[in-house]
């Protein structure tokens, strides 16, 4: 490809030899010091011209040689004059120049500052992009002739940063405050590194653009804090989804049952194993189609879930109703056999999922905030989870007899509600929905055998602060929880920050018991 682009380069430079560049120029980028073959690469490129392209991408191609005083180009067995483009016969023994490290960034640097003429819009954004880290003084006439040319509003943006960057070396004060105030409404990290030498006495002599810079970093640090902030709370979002995942399958058996399932962690490890399964089966099978994955992961991980919850309720919970502590004991002994199993099956190692291509990237808000697209998709797919779960509870008449059970089990068995059935069914659902969390941690988190330990404290934290059996105080608990935990964490560590909650959380429940939204009416007494 590279070879034909010169090519083509070449014989549109013998058709237009009218268009000839100076041989001495030439000439000089064959020279032993480097820094004159520097002052002759930043010469050709101040031109913009096509045949300061074919000679500068013949350079960084190697394919640029000095045979006796001439700078020739030579591709395959053909041979170019290097200043008119012109076909001339092969030279005997042409000698390559030297091109070292710094020559090479000096090229690379003027192909991407020549692009910026290119016609093809998507070829100048992309070198306006890559100029925004690469400014150096010398290109301050070149982006100015781009400038004036560009049509572009987005590119033109990116060039009027990369212009005030390449003039804050300009002798002249004004030019230099102008940079400096063109540059204060950024919000690029980047930028701010640039200005701070500005800041200094040593680095800026004019007391008036000293201080336009400390301004200016002043006024980016505070838009990178907002922007930092946001993706924090954004964090939190996605954390409160995951949460909340967990957090309805316990509110649904504890409110039914009065479990306290120490165990249901490991239901959210089987989830995100069921994710793994399926990722390795369409890596064996379907190759072709292995970013749908994960949708086909979803109903194996709710019902291998769900399996694993009905296999311990009717082996193990159901005959320890109405006793608690025997409950808490034998649920926490079943989530070591979990995550024994696990280790059996998968090695106690971490295995990898994968994100599907259509999960990668993201979104940028801001030059410092990237929301990524798997992060934005769990907290879809949670409130998918959450509507569905909605409708069940309330439209049907599994969610009615659920409802019934938590609110007065006796009354709810005289009137014909089959509640050991329910109480089946119920625990299936709630560890289903755990199942479910486990498929959208597995896109955020390593997958391993104690992966479900991490999360179901916090789990039962959001079921007692939102009340139990309510759907909307899971909801305002669970993201409350994971925003604020991940705001703490970014101003006092992760530790303080959990230690915070708690202590919040436990005030909370000295002051209401029953949660933040409480069961009403006769049921509750």
């Amino acid at each position: 490809m590279k070879k034909t682009l010169i090519t083509l380069l070449l014989s549109l430079g013998s058709l237009s030899a009218q268009a000839a560049l100076d041989p001495a120029q030439v000439r000089q980028l064959a020279a032993e010091d480097s820094t004159d073959k520097v002052a002759a690469i930043r010469q050709l490129t101040q031109m913009a011209d096509p045949d300061a392209v074919r000679v500068l991408k013949a350079m960084a191609e190697d394919s640029l040689f000095l045979a006796g005083d001439k700078v020739v180009i030579i591709d395959g067995d053909k041979a170019f004059d290097g200043a008119t483009g012109e076909a001339i016969k092969m030279p005997a023994n042409p000698e390559s120049p030297t091109v070292n490290n710094r020559i090479r960034g000096e090229l690379a640097s003027a192909l991407a500052a020549l692009k910026l003429f290119d016609a093809d819009v998507s070829v100048r954004l992309a070198s306006a992009q890559k100029l925004q880290s690469q400014v150096t003084p010398e290109m301050a006439p070149l982006l100015a002739r781009a400038l004036e040319k560009e049509t572009d509003a987005q590119i033109k943006a990116l060039l009027v940063l990369a212009h005030a960057q390449a003039n804050l070396a300009n002798t002249d004060p004004a030019a230099r405050l102008a940079a400096v105030q063109a540059l204060a409404e950024t919000s690029s990290p980047t930028i701010k590194s640039v200005l701070l030498p500005l800041t200094e006495k040593a680095g800026e002599a004019d007391d008036k653009v000293r201080y336009e810079a400390i301004a200016a970093v002043k006024a980016i640090d505070s838009r990178l804090a907002i922007a930092e902030n946001v993706g924090r709370a954004f964090s939190g979002l996605s954390l409160g989804s995951i949460l909340l995942l967990g957090a309805l399958g316990l509110a649904i058996t504890y409110g039914v049952m009065g479990i306290i399932n120490m165990a249901h962690g490991e239901l959210l490890m089987v989830g995100a194993y069921a994710t793994y399964g399926m990722q390795t089966l369409f890596r064996a099978y379907f190759p072709e189609a292995i970013d749908w994955y994960l949708p086909a992961a979803i109903p194996v991980a709710f019902f291998a879930a769900a399996l694993v919850g009905v296999v311990m309720e009717r082996t193990v919970i159901r005959w320890l109703y109405g006793r608690t502590l025997e409950t808490l004991l034998a649920t926490w002994g079943l989530s070591l056999v979990l995550i024994q199993s696990a280790r059996v099956l998968f090695g106690a190692q971490n295995v990898e999922v994968s994100n599907p291509s259509w999960m990668s990237g993201g979104i940028e808000v801001m030059p410092n905030l990237i929301l990524p697209w798997n992060r934005i998709i769990i907290v879809g797919f949670a409130m998918f989870v959450l509507f569905l779960v909605w409708v069940l509870m309330n439209k049907t008449r599994l969610g009615m007899f659920v409802r019934a059970v938590t609110q007065n089990r006796p009354m709810a068995g005289c009137v014909g509600v089959p509640t050991s059935r329910i109480d089946t069914m119920a625990f299936a659902l709630g560890a289903g929905i755990a199942g479910l969390g486990g498929v959208a941690l597995s896109q955020i988190s390593n997958v391993g055998p104690d992966m479900g330990q991490g999360y179901i404290v916090d789990s039962f934290m959001v079921v007692v602060v939102g009340g139990v059996g309510q759907l909307a105080g899971a909801v305002w608990a669970a993201l409350g929880l994971g925003i604020f935990s991940k705001l703490l964490e970014g101003w006092a560590g992760a530790v303080i920050a959990k230690i915070s909650i708690l202590v919040c959380i436990i005030i909370f429940i000295q002051k209401r018991p029953q949660g933040i939204f409480a069961l009403k009416g006769r049921f509750v007494e």
